[in-house]
Formats: C-alpha cells, structure tokens, sequence
C-alpha cells in the first residue's frame, strides 16, 4: 500500500542480532499500522526467531534475503565494495533505489557511514553527511551534530552542520529556531581550538540559525542548547560520557534504594516519580543517529540495540518521513534533492 512507510532493517547488525533486532522491527510494525518493514539478512536465521514471536501483522513484515554479515572489525569502504550481498548493503541499495524510505542498522558505524556515502549519497551541495544523535536534558532532546563521522571537519561543513541539526530540530521536535551553539572549553568568544575560533564567526554570521555562542559539555545535560555542533572526535567522547555517565547514576540510584528495609520501603514510595526520571534521561527514547545530508535516510543505532531501541528507530523513520525532514532541509539551504 502507498500510504505505508517502508524501512529496510540490517537484520544482521549489531551484537544482538539477530535476535533483538527481529523482535524490535515486530514490536514496530505492531504498534504502528503506517509501516512496512523489510528484514534483510540471513533468511534461516531471522525467521526462526520470527517463529518465536507470535501473532504479527504479516503483510507489513518480510524477509529479503541477504547471503553476508559485514562484521564490526572490517575496513568500511573496503567491507561495502567487497560484499555486495551483505545485509547493509542490500539494504542501503534498497533505500538508494527508492524500494524503500529508510535503512536502520546497529551494524558497524563505519561501514554504515562509508556505505551510506558510497551508496544512498549526499544531497547535492552537502560537503559531509553527519550523525545526529538525539540526547536527553534537563530541559528536553538536545541534538549533538557530529557525533562519529567527521573527525577532522572543516570550517565550512560544521556551519552546514549547524543548518542540518536546526531543521532537524525544528521539524522533529517542533521548536521554531532552536537554539544552536558550539561546544568549546569556555564561554567567551576567544577561547578555542583553531578549529572552533574559525568555525565561530561564521556561525555567528549565519542568518539561517539561532547562534547562542559557546557551550561547555557540562552544560549540555542541563539542556543550555537544543542544537549542539562539534567535530566528531570531541562529539563521540561527549556521547559517550553523557551515556556512561547515565547508566551508572541511574544503576547506583536503584541499587541505593535496594541496601536496607528502610530504602526498599522509601523506593516503593518514589518509584513512580525515579521510573518518570529514568525514562527522561533514556538515551534509547529517542531512536538512533541519523546520517543527515543523505539523500535517503539512514539511521544508526547502537550496536548494542535491544529490540526496544529497534522499535524507536524504525519509529524515528516513520516521523522523520512523515515530517519531510529531508525536503525541508534540502530547501532551508537552497540545495537541490536528487
């Protein structure tokens, strides 16, 4: 049917395929009647766990079989021209051939990146294609852009950064002039590296965005921009952080509230008000990374994805097509969609 939103899910990617990656795309499709979901990989494999999972809308979930699994330690570029029957790569040619609206994997970030460059291709006019990964504030999702694809990015492509990460705001999270600043080791317009002292001027420059100026990481979780730029060096070590940083507060929160009969008791009472705290800092509440600048949406999850975190990036696709993310980003920067 026409009206159905069709993703292409890498069925073999990720450390839980294909297990928690079969069960997330059946979990999607579901609880969401406007989608279609292609799994595509090794056909035993995946439908054997299909077998394990019940009663699903089968007309909105099929196989497409794929004979290689690119694995995590593999050369990128060279993993994509070499195998061509691989899961990614079928399912990136998918998106590329407009058979589907969008590829999600929790394969290799490399190879997904190279691949989605190599095969789904830039929007004409984008210098680089960037990961955009939705993070958890205090004061709602904040974007960090790049986060894992550019690490030596030059001054010109970290302004488109910024273009790409404020339409994608506004558009996803309906905030007209997001706040977008540059994170650096202090506030005042000076400091920075090189890079960050070049790029900031012309940020400040750009009438396409709401420059706010400089940005610590520590101000990040308190949510003191919507749209954070940086290189992908320094973004991925801050991803990382913020991730780590998360789960370990959130496990040490529930292992307090387990030492004694006192806290047990005093956990029951709060349980409903730290169940709401932990489901507002839950990086996997917000899908995957998409790759923006492509002419085809390509989403990365992390490579450790449960079914749960598959469920929200195939449902991040479903909202990012139906909020024609990509068109409005092709037309804010005067671009052309091929």
């Amino acid at each position: 049917m026409s009206e159905w939103i069709k993703v292409a899910v890498d069925a073999m990617g990720g450390d839980n395929a294909p297990g928690e990656i079969v069960k997330g795309a059946v979990e999607a499709v579901r609880a969401n009647e406007n989608v279609s979901v292609t799994l595509v990989g090794l056909q035993e494999q995946i439908e054997a766990v299909l077998a394990t999972c019940g009663e699903y809308p089968a007309e909105r979930l099929s196989v497409r079989a794929a004979s290689e699994v690119i694995e995590t330690g593999e050369p990128p570029v060279d993993a994509i021209r070499r195998k061509r029957d691989s899961s990614m790569v079928v399912g990136l040619k998918m998106v590329r051939s407009g058979e589907c609206d969008a590829f999600v994997t929790a394969g290799s970030s490399g190879a997904v990146l190279a691949g989605g460059q190599l095969l789904v291709k830039r929007i004409k006019g984008i210098e680089r294609a960037a990961l955009a990964p939705i993070l958890p504030s205090a004061k709602g999702p904040v974007i960090l852009i790049d986060c894992g694809a550019n690490m030596d990015p030059r001054a010109s492509q970290m302004v488109q950064f910024a273009q790409m990460g404020s339409v994608y705001y506004e558009h996803m999270c309906g905030v007209k002039d997001p706040q977008v600043a540059i994170v650096n080791v202090g506030t005042e317009e000076e400091k920075g590296n090189a890079l960050v002292k070049e790029v900031y001027p012309l940020l400040k420059a750009c009438d396409s965005i709401n420059f706010t100026g400089n940005i610590e990481a520590r101000e990040i979780p308190a949510g003191g921009a919507q749209v954070v730029v940086t290189d992908a060096f320094t973004g991925n070590a801050i991803l990382k952080t913020y991730e780590g940083t998360a789960s370990v507060l959130l496990h040490s929160i529930k292992d307090a509230l387990m030492t004694d009969l006192r806290s047990k008791i005093g956990g029951l009472l709060i349980k409903p008000a730290v169940k709401g705290l932990m489901k507002k800092f839950d990086a996997s509440e917000y899908g995957g990374a998409p790759l923006l600048g492509l002419t085809g949406l390509v989403v990365k999850t992390h490579g450790n994805s449960t079914a749960k975190e598959i469920q929200g990036g195939i449902e991040q696709c479903i909202l990012f097509k139906e909020k024609r993310v990509s068109e409005h980003l092709a037309k804010s920067m005067g671009l052309e969609t091929e």
